[in-house]
């Protein structure tokens, strides 16, 4: 008989040759099971990494093709992003029309794009907006004349277009011409100033609004023109259908001061691609005629924030008048008034824009609309209106859409100028015309000599 230390090795050495199967079996069923939780993890892993990239490169592509598109309707800048010194402006035809079929599935995927969470304003409609009574008032300064017309577009102004379009660019990157923020960048134009550049991205325009230069029908026909203003679910057709207090309201407009509201970070990207491919306008007028305008609108009619904002200010420093009533009603039945050289004070005084800048009634064109930050591809002329009104409806491929609606005549004529300023001293108005120096230089208007000598 075996000794009882010797029976239990004897055990032991059995057990472990016993289970030495099993323990290399599991050794193999071990990494059998991790590999298929290690190959779901690599799946995993690669499935989010993918969708990583790809949601990069979606972002990518769609930068690329917003540069190389222009954001939205690109075929209509593909043909005349620069139209005004080559061949004859297009018209639609049939060929038109085939390229405009081709492109409609892209163009209707980024019009959703571009106009997700874009409200479109909704106002209560008026009748045909009718001039005030004649003889009155506003009739004698504003100077309505609602005659059609039928402007034709001359052989000349495609020529006259690229001479003003050359004096503006030469003077621009002239040294001899200096004035502030003309050495200044796009980028480095603040938000702020840049509200008066509305955007149309069905058809590919931008047009900066000059107050004082027909503005209010310009603003009408870019309503029309992009469907911003609604009625009762329906766009505006007519220009004229549209009252004039819902043309100005901000809300009608997409201008862009809104887009780092709306795009954030890419907004300057998005104006920088729009400014390259859209057709950009703009309508000046001669400066001076142009500030006779704005005082006789603003100051000869009774207007109540006007009155407030800058009338009572301008009677208590240049007329001295400490008591004036509280409103215009009562401060022109009392026969106090601004006078025209009480306002050119006004625009003189240093102390002026250390409060506010200039309203933009009176504000220069160049700080304005940037010309020298901004390649206008067409300046149009208030004394020029109806022809050049004509060429450019016709240059964005609308003018069988509509027409440019009938205006005031321009009653506020440069041959008043002397009268106007017949009571201003000679350095009121030598100090003026270097206020507005660069809208005569940039724009082309001759300097007024017989204003400026004895």
């Amino acid at each position: 008989m075996a000794p009882p230390a010797a029976a239990t090795s004897r055990e032991k050495t059995t057990g472990s040759q016993q289970d030495a199967p099993a323990l290399q079996e599991a050794e193999v069923r071990g990494p059998e099971r991790a590999q298929p939780a290690r190959g779901r993890m690599t799946k995993a892993r690669l499935f989010r990494l993918w969708l990583v990239l790809g949601s990069v490169f979606m972002i990518l592509l769609i930068i690329v093709y917003w540069d190389s598109a222009g954001a939205a309707h690109f075929y209509l800048h593909t043909s005349f992003s620069r139209p005004h010194t080559g061949p004859p402006l297009p018209t639609p035809g049939p060929d038109r029309d085939r390229e405009l079929t081709a492109d409609s599935d892209v163009d209707e995927f980024l019009d959703k794009f571009l106009s997700a969470g874009v409200k479109q304003s909704d106002f209560p409609r008026k009748e045909t907006e009718q001039p005030p009574a004649p003889g009155s008032m506003e009739e004698s300064v504003r100077g309505y004349d609602w005659s059609p017309r039928d402007a034709r577009r001359s052989p000349d102004q495609g020529r006259q277009q690229a001479e003003r379009r050359s004096v503006l660019r030469g003077f621009c990157a002239n040294s001899s011409l200096a004035f502030p923020t003309k050495e200044r960048a796009f980028d480095d134009i603040p938000n702020s100033e840049l509200s008066h550049l509305i955007v149309d991205d069905r058809h590919g325009a931008i047009y900066c609004y000059v107050p004082k230069v027909a503005c209010t029908n310009w603003k009408r026909v870019m309503i029309v023109l992009s469907g911003s203003l609604l009625h009762r679910g329906a766009p505006y057709r007519d220009p004229l259908r549209i009252p004039r207090e819902h043309v100005h309201n901000a809300s009608a407009h997409l201008t862009f001061n809104k887009f780092w509201r709306r795009y954030g970070k890419l907004s300057r990207h998005l104006m920088k691609v729009k400014l390259k491919k859209y057709t950009k306008f703009l309508f000046v007028r001669d400066p001076f005629v142009r500030l006779i305008s704005a005082f006789r609108s603003k100051f000869e009619l009774e207007n109540e924030e006007f009155y407030r904002k800058f009338a009572v200010p301008m009677l208590r420093l240049y007329a001295n008048h400490t008591s004036l009533p509280a409103s215009a009603r009562e401060a022109f039945r009392a026969g106090l008034k601004v006078s025209f050289a009480n306002f050119i004070q006004y625009l003189l005084d240093p102390h002026t824009e250390k409060l506010a800048p200039f309203n933009e009634h009176w504000r220069q064109v160049y700080r304005l609309c940037h010309p020298c930050q901004i390649d206008y591809d067409f300046v149009g002329k208030l004394e020029t209106l109806d022809e050049d009104a004509a060429q450019l409806l016709q240059l964005l491929q609308v003018d069988r859409q509509l027409r440019f609606p009938p205006s005031y005549r321009n009653r506020t004529a440069s041959s008043w100028e002397e009268d106007w300023f017949a009571k201003i001293p000679l350095a009121w108005r030598q100090q003026l015309y270097k206020l507005y120096e660069a809208d005569f230089v940039l724009f082309g208007y001759p300097k007024p000599e017989n204003l400026l000598r004895d």
